[in-house]
C-alpha cells in the first residue's frame, strides 16, 4: 500500500519536469494466487521467520513486519483519533515483529487527515497510539514512526481558470499566436490568454514549455529543481533540524523508533533521484545526491543518541524511465548506514513521473502509473507476477551492505502473501526481515496464525489493490475482504458513510482447528 498522499495543496512531489503519456505495456495476465502450504507449530518455532532479528541496540522477537500504511483515519489537524487507535491495536493484535506507525508529516502545516509530529502538541496523541499497541501486542512488538517530508501540488485546474489566472504570460505565447495567425502581434494580454485558451492540447504542447503544460494538465507541483524558490532552495539547510527534532519527538512518545521516509515520491527520494540536478551541491552526482540524505540521517543520531533505532525506506529502483536504479540505491545504503542507519526497507517506484493525468479539481497521485504498478504489484500484470516481485531488491542492498561489512538488517517487500514465500526470502538470504503489508490488512492475525500452526485460517489477500483505490481517493482504508462483514458480533468502528467496518474481524482463537 503506499504512504498516501496530502489531501490538500500540500502533496509530494518528484524532483523534474516531465509529462506522463500513455505507456504501451506487454500482455496483461491475470495470476492466480499460488498454492500455500502451512507449517505446524512445531515447524513455525523452527522457521527463520519466527527467529529474532537485532536492529541496531534493539532485538525483534521475530522478522515479520507490517509496513507503514497510510489509513486516513487522523484529524484534519493531524490528530490520532480513536480510529487510529484502534487501526494499529487491531495490527499488534497480530503480534508482528515491526509495526511501522503511516507516514507522519515532520513540518507544522497543514495536510488534511494525516498525522503531524511538526510540534509538540502532537505527542499525547501519538503516546496514547503507543500505550495502545503496547497493551495489544503485549510488549512484544517493536513500534516505529515513519517521518516524512513533501513539497507543494496543487489539483489540476479548470482550462479557462489556469489561463486566465495561474499562466505567466511570455513573449514566446504572442510569438507562436501570431506566428499560427490567431492573433496580431501586438495583442494586448487578455486576447493572449482568450486565445490560448480556444486551442486544443495538441497546440498547446506545441506552444507551451513542457512545464507550463504539465501545470495546465496535471496541477503545479514544486521539485527539489526549484533553486528560484527560497524554500525549496533551504531543503538542505533546514531539513536535518526538522527530522531531528520529529525523531525526538517520537522517542518522547514513546516508539522504539523511526523510519526515515526516503522512498516514492517525496522529497528525500526526490533529491536520492537521477533527476535531481541541483546546482547547489545536492544533485548531479550519486555522490551529491545523497549528501542530504546523510546529513539527515547524522542529524537524527546526533539528536536521539545511539540507543535509539533509526531506519529508511527507499527505492531499489524508481522504475521510471531516466530514474536511479539498483546500483545508486545499494550506494545510498551504504553511505546511510555509515552515517549511522540500523536499518534500510526497500521498496519500488510510486513516482509522480509516470502518474496518470488527474481529472479536473482533482490532485496527481504517484500510485496510477507503471512505477505504482511495481510498487503494488497486483495479479494483473506481465509474466513475472506480483509474488516477491521486489525482493530481489532488498538482496542486492543487503549484499552491498555485507560485502562492505556492514550488518544492518534489509527489509524486502512485494506481494508477499504465504510463509513459503516469506521464508524462502529469509533462508535464501534475500533479506532480513518480511514487510507485508497488503497481507497484513486482509489478516492482521496471519502472523499470529503461522506461529500456532493455523495457517489454514489465514485470510489470504488477493492483491487486487482495492485498498490502494481507497487511498487514492482519500477514503479511510480497509479490505474488501471483510470491510462488509457486521456478523461477528462486535461493534466495529465504522466508515464515514456507515457501510465498512474501519478494523478486521476478531480472530476466534478458541476455534478448533478445521
Amino acid at each position: 500500500m503506499s504512504t498516501g498522499v496530502p489531501r490538500a495543496d500540500r502533496e509530494p512531489t518528484a524532483s523534474i519536469c516531465r509529462i506522463a503519456r500513455p505507456v504501451s505495456r506487454p500482455h496483461t495476465i491475470r495470476h492466480e494466487l499460488p498454492d500455500a502450504r502451512w507449517p505446524t507449530a512445531e515447524e513455525a518455532r523452527a522457521a527463520r521467520l519466527f527467529s529474532p532479528l537485532r536492529i541496531g541496540q534493539l532485538t525483534a522477537p521475530t522478522r515479520s513486519w507490517v509496513p507503514a500504511m497510510v489509513p486516513w483515519r487522523a484529524t484534519d489537524d493531524g490528530f490520532v483519533t480513536d480510529d487510529v487507535v484502534d487501526w494499529y491495536a487491531r495490527f499488534a493484535r497480530g503480534r508482528p515483529g515491526v509495526l511501522v506507525v503511516e507516514a507522519t508529516g515532520i513540518r507544522d502545516v497543514p495536510s488534511g487527515p494525516l498525522l503531524r509530529i511538526g510540534h509538540d502538541r502532537f505527542v499525547p496523541g501519538l503516546r496514547r497510539l503507543v500505550d495502545a499497541v503496547r497493551e495489544a501486542s503485549q510488549g512484544e512488538t517493536l513500534l516505529f514512526l515513519q517521518v516524512i517530508d513533501f513539497l507543494g501540488i496543487r489539483r489540476r485546474p479548470e482550462k479557462a481558470k489556469f489561463f486566465a489566472r495561474f499562466l505567466a504570460l511570455r513573449d514566446a505565447h504572442r510569438e507562436a499566436l501570431a506566428a499560427r495567425g490567431l492573433l496580431d502581434a501586438d495583442a494586448d494580454e487578455a486576447a493572449i490568454r482568450t486565445a490560448l485558451t480556444d486551442l486544443d492540447d495538441d497546440a498547446l504542447r506545441e506552444i507551451l514549455a513542457p512545464r507550463e503544460y504539465r501545470d495546465y494538465a496535471f496541477g503545479q507541483r514544486e521539485e527539489v529543481n526549484d533553486l528560484h524558490l527560497p524554500h525549496i532552495a533551504e531543503l538542505p539547510r533546514v531539513l536535518p533540524g526538522l527530522f531531528a527534532h520529529a525523531s525526538a519527538r517520537a522517542l518522547a512518545a514513546g516508539f522504539h523508533g523511526v523510519e526515515l521516509h526516503f522512498a516514492h515520491a517525496y522529497t528525500m527520494a526526490s533529491f536520492l533521484s537521477r533527476t535531481n540536478v541541483r546546482g547547489d551541491g545536492y544533485g548531479g552526482s550519486p555522490e551529491q545526491r545523497v549528501r542530504l540524505p546523510v546529513e539527515v540521517v547524522r542529524a537524527v543520531r546526533a539528536r536521539v543518541g545511539d540507543e535509539a533505532c533509526i531506519g529508511c525506506r527507499l527505492l531499489g529502483s524508481e522504475a521510471i524511465d531516466g530514474g536511479s536504479e539498483i546500483h545508486e540505491a545499494a550506494y545510498y545504503s551504504r553511505e546511510l548506514v555509515r552515517a549511522g542507519l540500523d536499518f534500510v526497507s526497500v521498496s519500488k517506484g510510486g513516482k509522480f513521473d509516470d502518474a496518470k493525468q488527474p481529472k479536473v479539481g482533482e490532485a496527481a497521485y504517484p500510485y496510477t502509473g507503471p512505477s505504482g504498478h511495481e510498487c503494488m504489484p497486483t495479479v494483473k500484470g506481465d509474466a513475472r507476477g506480483p509474488f516477491g516481485r521486489n525482493l530481489h531488491l532488498a538482496a542486492a542492498i543487503r549484499g552491498a551492505l555485507r560485502a562492505d561489512g556492514l550488518d544492518a538488517p534489509v527489509v524486502g517487500a512485494g506481494g508477499i502473501g504465504t510463509f513459503e514465500l516469506a521464508e524462502a526470502a529469509l533462508r535464501e538470504g534475500m533479506c532480513d526481515a518480511v514487510g507485508a503489508a497488503r497481507q497484513s490488512l486482509a489478516d492482521p492475525d496471519w502472523w499470529q496464525k503461522i506461529a500456532l500452526g493455523r495457517g489454514s485460517e489465514v485470510r489470504r489477500c488477493i492483491f487486487t489493490n482495492y485498498c490502494e483505490g481507497l487511498d487514492q481517493k482519500h477514503k479511510q482504508v480497509t479490505c474488501q475482504l471483510w470491510d462488509r462483514d457486521f456478523s461477528c458480533g462486535d461493534d466495529p468502528p465504522r466508515s464515514h458513510d456507515g457501510k465498512r467496518r474501519l478494523v478486521a474481524p476478531p480472530w476466534q482463537t478458541d476455534a478448533p482447528d478445521p
